[in-house]
Parts: C-alpha cells; structure tokens; sequence
C-alpha cells in the first residue's frame, strides 16, 4: 500500500529512463520483455519501476504470476510520460540539428496502395543521408494515418482520397492524381476485354477495403455517381489481400492505375466511367521534426506545404 503524497517535479529526479521501462512494460505486458527491449537485466528494470511508484505514492502496475496490466494511476501517467520521452527527444534532434546533424526519429505511415511515391526506396535513400536516424513505417487506412499526423503519432504519411475530398488539419502536398482500374482474375469472363463500364461491373461480386475508409469511399463514390449499387462480398483491410482473393476469382476489385503495374497473376481492364483518386503527403507542421523537414526535402516536397 503506498501513503498518499504530494510531489513536486523538484521534490525528486524522475529520470527519462525510468519513464521508458514504464512505456516498455505498457505495451509489452511484461517485464521480462520489457527488460529485453530495453536492453538491461529484468531486476534493473523491475527496481527502477519500483522505485518511480515509491515516489508517486501510487501502483503503476497490476502484477499477477499470469499477467502485468496498468493501474487506473498507470494509464493516467502513461500519456505524460510518453510526451516527456518524445519533448526529451526532439530536443535532442532540434541540438542536432543546430549543428548540421540530423537524428532522432521518424515515424513514416503510407497506405497499402500507394503508388506516387517509391517508399522502400525513398527510405534507403533517407537511411543512406541520415544513419543516425530511427525510421518506423506503418502501413494504415489513410483516415487513420491522417488522425495519427494530427495526433503527433506520425510524421509524414503517404495518403489517398476520392477526388471530391481534401486532407484537413494538416499540412498536405498533392502528389499525383490516378484513375481506378478494374482488376480481375485471368480466368474471369471480363479479362478479355478491353474496357468494360460500371453497369457491367455492378453485376459482379466485389472485394474491397471496409466501409468507411477513404480508400472503399473511392470506389462507392464511383457506383453511386453513375446511380449504381454493388455487391461487396469481401471486406479486407490490405491491398495485397484484395488482390490475393482477386486471384481465386472471389471478386473483382477497384484499384488505382499506378499500383496495377506492381502486381502479378491479375488483369487490368480500363472502366469506362472513369473516376479518379488523389495522393497526398501529409504531415503536421506545428510539430514538424528535422528528421521529417529533411524526409520531405529529400522527396522534393516544399514544407511550406499547404494547411487543409
């Protein structure tokens, strides 16, 4: 049982590393893998986080021989102390790059389609430039990409919208402006033609990303402007998995263009009723890194970037 206390920043050194066992055991569950994440010995660890609660005056964490789950006081201290890690972290980039070093951390995000940008390359051309630089990729609908730029979570994402929409509370750069194909199996009856229209397409059983994404919002904006419903009969949360079902001749699916040329054991066939879907780079420039200015520089993108 810990005493209640009131405690000053002053009162006590918290230490950052301290704050980062916290953050490890939070998402590992554990404090053996904790420990290893952190690179120290469980015992170190375990006394640290030990330690932190003695001066809280307050059980960070529920320790059973079966499981480790944060506290009511655990989960309110868990969003401050990851604030404290990444304030002490761009402090240190914002050092670095004071003195013409660019390090730190950055957290890229990019939806499964995205074809305007050769990501994989633009991130070893950036891990060539900038080596001291620790790079996190995340592949996510573009609506959750454009929650995490706004929540300081990510720092530049990779997103697509229908034509009609426009990224807000960001800063965004319009990459490239693509048609959507129809996309079948070599065996479907359509894969002969040349070019088919959505009338002959509503007929057909599609595979699409889930209601209420940006990227299923493209296709059903397509249908419905031509006063066409269609039948989704499979709901996936990844491109290569629309594909891999389109290949067993499951369904027929909506795709950009540009991401066709990447893909194997499908057939593209141009949709008379054309419609369009936009990429854009996001990012936030109220918290902009210079890991991330210098991401968006090597890509030839102006940081200036317009505020949606």
């Amino acid at each position: 049982m810990f005493a209640s206390s009131s405690i000053s920043i002053q009162d006590w050194p918290m230490e950052l590393h301290q704050l980062r066992y916290v953050l490890a055991v939070a998402e590992t569950n554990s404090f053996t893998r904790a420990a290893e994440r952190c690179l120290v010995v469980q015992s170190a660890l375990s006394h640290q986080i030990a330690r932190l609660e003695r001066e809280l005056g307050a059980k960070l964490f529920e320790r059973t021989s079966r499981r480790v789950r944060l506290t009511p006081a655990g989960a309110a201290f868990l969003p401050a102390a990851r604030q404290c890690l990444d304030a002490a972290e761009r402090a240190s980039a914002e050092v670095a790059a004071a003195v013409g070093e660019v390090r730190g951390r950055l957290a890229v995000g990019v939806i499964s389609t995205a074809a305007a940008v050769d990501i994989p390359n633009a991130l070893r051309e950036f891990r060539r430039r900038y080596p001291q630089v620790r790079i996190g990729l995340r592949v996510r609908p573009s609506e959750d990409l454009l929650e995490q730029v706004r929540q300081g979570t990510i720092d530049v994402a990779f997103v697509g919208l229908p034509i009609t929409a426009r990224p807000e509370g960001v800063a965004a750069h319009k990459l490239a402006c693509d048609r959507l194909v129809a996309v079948v199996a070599p065996d479907h009856p359509l894969a002969a033609e040349p070019a088919v229209d959505l009338r002959r397409l509503a007929a057909e059983p599609f595979v699409d990303l889930p209601a209420g994404t940006a990227g299923r919002a493209e296709s059903d904006q397509m249908f419905a402007a031509a006063g066409l419903e269609r039948d989704v009969t499979f709901e996936v949360s990844t491109g290569d998995y629309i594909v891999r079902l389109v290949r067993q001749n499951l369904g027929v699916a909506m795709l950009p263009a540009a991401y066709v040329p990447q893909l194997t054991g499908v057939v593209a066939i141009e949709v008379n009723d054309e419609f369009a879907r936009v990429e854009y780079a996001v990012w936030n420039n109220s918290g902009r890194t210079p890991a991330a200015t210098a991401f968006l520089t090597d890509l030839g993108i102006p940081v200036d970037g317009h505020e949606s």
